[in-house]
């Protein structure tokens, strides 16, 4: 049985599907999807924590589903700005999980993963697969993927 690490950049989904479908992401789907005669090796979510009570028990679905949640803070900067993305959190826990692992599954529709994607492939033999909007997906990380799945109404919560 194929090994599997899956990583999901929850803020890029929830965008994502929520500007292209007006709908969100089905996780249970996913997992079932992503999981199919695989052996689970790691399952990271990643988040930004505001601290309220909806998100609370939103982490608490993923972790239930069988992901680890990671956190962090979301800041708000004087400017109006903010800030809470986990690309770099992403992109090391990447390496370190999906080399072990015969697929990484990526949730992301984010360019800047496109080295990861290229790293794992040629380095470590890893095969990589992202599920992205495909629209709003960069096309070098589609590029970079040993597999593209674009996520659409099957993986769309009704």
């Amino acid at each position: 049985m194929q090994t599997v690490t899956i990583l999901v950049d929850v803020q890029n989904v929830y965008y994502t599907t929520r500007q292209a479908f007006g709908r969100s992401f089905d996780y249970n789907e996913f997992w079932r999807q992503a999981t199919h005669n695989r052996q689970v090796v790691h399952a990271v979510a990643y988040a930004t924590d505001r601290g309220d009570e909806k998100q609370r028990q939103f982490q608490n679905i993923l972790r239930a589903i069988g992901f680890e949640v990671k956190l962090k803070p979301f800041i708000q900067r004087s400017d109006g700005s903010a800030k809470g993305d986990w690309d770099v959190g992403i992109a090391l826990d990447g390496i370190d999980l999906g080399k072990d692992s015969d697929i990484l599954v990526l949730v992301s529709g984010d360019g800047d993963f496109d080295l990861l994607a290229k790293k794992l492939v040629e380095k470590y033999q890893t095969r990589v697969e992202v599920y992205g909007v495909e629209c709003l997906t960069a096309q070098s990380l589609i590029n970079e993927a040993s597999q593209f799945v674009a996520i659409d109404n099957k993986l769309l919560l009704k």
